[in-house]
């Protein structure tokens, strides 16, 4: 027995001791949506993605225009011989007497056992098919559709923010109105028990309160649960510590005051604003860029080229200071009867094209979906506050029955469970109904200008 009391009297040390480290290591913070916006864009993973690849796309416009540049090398070699047989030939020039023999040879009978040579080359493209003007052209365009990229990532951010947002208020009200449910269902039991123990109420009445509080306690480990889930995750976009404990206000949900436009304005809106659109625009023109380029494969290629050659031979040759300079061109006649590049660029174009077209029809779609969401969702708040106050009147009326003996026990407990519901329901709309709107700006290309998100 002894045991058994130390045994208990420790753990009950233990618990104790843990709690304040438990409750030390959690921080309590209270956020507006505003704040959670702009920690979300500050640490999200896919703007930084984005931004990369905004990176690569200037990097890949300043090759393309590095393309104007001169082309410059340099190589040399340090060779060893074996024991070559070399025979130079030169055709010696007259002197200035006339009297040099012009034809004659001289031969070398040295054995080099070494060589050496160098070269400085250089050159600069005057006219390539206008292929380096396209190029250039087409990797601005890509540039600017990758910008526009990173614009609508943010937007998709930002909503994700909102619903995130959302969920963490939905959770947190869905354990207070349980929590406070579940209070109203002990204090029944409580209730319940005197009047059973004094023969006034069936025990089978007080069998189904005490049903009634270990459902609700039950519901409210689940609330419990979302709402810890729904804690995590909107730390983990907003890059805080897994175990601060988030405070939001339903006021940051509440609805625009801004009158609401007709559909088809929205979708007009969307088709000027969306930034998905917008970069597929430019894709299309650095396609149609790209077959001007692929064109320009047909065409010649004119340079301008120098150099300079040193070259040693010990006893047999020694060049120096041998500079050229001239014009190259270059043309392909293979390019005459192999056009397949041109294709294929034709191809990418008419590709891009019909994504632009299902592309605008799926938008269209899009903002048809949300407006009539939102129109729903303001109508169910409407209708969920409406039956809240009924069922909470119904609540009161039947609870004055059930204390005059004119109503059942099950009556009394259906009513709590309808207060319950309605209530849940009202609180949830709020909040759908805030997400739905915001959901409608995003689709028409509003949701970054916005100024309700404040």
């Amino acid at each position: 027995m002894k045991h058994k009391f130390l045994s208990a009297f420790i753990l009950l040390l233990t618990v104790m001791l843990a709690k304040p480290n438990q409750l030390s290591a959690q921080r309590s913070r209270t956020i507006t949506l505003k704040e959670a916006i702009d920690l979300a864009i500050k640490n999200s993973k896919q703007l930084k993605e984005s931004k990369a690849k905004i990176e690569e796309a200037t990097a890949a416009l300043r090759e393309a225009v590095e393309r104007k540049l001169p082309e410059a090398g340099v190589s040399g070699s340090y060779l060893r011989l074996n024991s070559p047989n070399v025979n130079v030939k030169a055709k010696l020039g007259s002197n200035s007497g006339g009297t040099g023999t012009t034809g004659t040879t001289q031969q070398s009978s040295g054995q080099p056992s070494s060589a050496m040579y160098g070269m400085l080359h250089a050159s600069l493209p005057i006219y390539s098919g206008l292929r380096i003007r396209y190029g250039i052209e087409s990797s601005k365009y890509l540039e600017e559709a990758a910008k526009l990229d990173a614009d609508n990532d943010r937007e998709a951010v930002v909503l994700n923010t909102i619903n995130a947002f959302d969920n963490l208020y939905k959770s947190r009200a869905a354990v207070d109105l349980v929590n406070e449910s579940l209070q109203g269902a002990r204090q029944r039991v409580k209730d319940f028990s005197n009047l059973e123990k004094n023969g006034i109420l069936p025990r089978n009445d007080l069998l189904k309160s005490q049903l009634q509080q270990s459902n609700t306690e039950l519901s409210l480990l689940d609330a419990e649960n979302n709402w810890r889930l729904a804690n995590i995750n909107m730390n983990l976009m907003l890059g805080l510590p897994d175990t601060t404990v988030l405070t939001v206000n339903e006021t940051d949900l509440q609805l625009s005051d801004a009158q609401l436009k007709p559909v088809e304005d929205y979708v007009q809106l969307s088709i000027q604003n969306r930034k998905d659109i917008a970069a597929l625009g430019l894709r299309k023109k650095a396609a149609s860029t790209g077959v001007k380029a692929a064109k320009g494969g047909s065409l010649p290629s004119l340079a301008l080229t120098g150099g300079y050659v040193a070259a040693d031979i010990p006893n047999v040759l020694t060049v120096t200071n041998a500079i050229n300079i001239g014009v190259g061109v270059q043309y392909s006649l293979s390019s005459l009867w192999k056009n397949s590049q041109v294709e294929q660029a034709k191809a990418r174009e008419k590709q891009l094209e019909a994504s632009e077209e299902m592309l605008t029809d799926n938008i269209r779609l899009e903002v048809n979906q949300a407006y009539q969401n939102y129109l729903s969702w303001r109508k169910k708040m409407e209708v969920y506050q409406t039956a809240t106050t009924q069922a909470e009147e119904n609540y009161r009326i039947v609870r004055n029955k059930f204390q005059n003996q004119l109503a059942t026990t099950t009556d009394l407990l259906d009513a709590d469970i309808a207060q319950l519901q309605a209530r849940l329901n009202a609180a949830f709309a709020k909040a759908d109904a805030s997400v739905a709107y915001n959901k409608l700006l995003q689709t028409a290309g509003l949701l970054l200008n916005q100024t309700e998100i404040k």
